[in-house]
């Protein structure tokens, strides 16, 4: 998985820009990711490809566009030193893994990085370090592994 860094305060507009949030469409979302801040992203991410940030990554507005535009770009993950918290939310809902690592900032764009879900571990395979991050817990995880909130609730016969 290929590392695309990011700095610290990285809001909803800069994710999704509001003047393109006037779809729902996943398709179109993942193509407009990133559209003003860094524009190679939504064209030259691939499936599989990790989000690297720093402090408060999805700050700003409680709207879903944001994760669901990066989920839709193919973004496997998003590891960062902190996440706004209705980021956080939105993005499990949708199936997004986060994950928080204090020492994100040993990992450079363009690193290739594997991560272990379950346990939080995070092999930078560039430099071949390896890093601790709080992995999220056991229920988080199947809600994840089901695809967001409304799968996971499926699968358990309560929808």
């Amino acid at each position: 998985m290929r590392a695309w860094k990011f700095g610290n305060d990285v809001n909803t507009d800069l994710i999704t820009p509001g003047r393109c949030t006037i779809t729902t469409d996943k398709t179109k979302l993942g193509k407009i990711a990133f559209i003003e801040h860094r524009p190679e992203f939504a064209k030259e991410a691939k499936t599989g490809d990790i989000i690297v940030a720093g402090k408060n990554f999805g700050c700003g507005s409680s709207r879903e566009h944001a994760p669901v535009a990066i989920k839709a770009a193919g973004v496997s993950a998003v590891i960062a030193e902190s996440f706004a918290r209705i980021f956080f939310r939105n993005a499990i809902n949708i199936g997004l893994p986060l994950f928080v690592c204090e020492e994100v900032d040993r990992i450079d764009d363009g690193d290739l990085v594997e991560i272990n879900f379950e346990i939080g571990q995070i092999h930078d395979k560039t430099k071949d370090i390896v890093l601790k991050a709080k992995p999220l817990p056991k229920f988080i995880q199947k809600i994840v592994k089901n695809g967001g909130l409304v799968n996971f609730l499926r699968s358990e016969g309560y929808v």
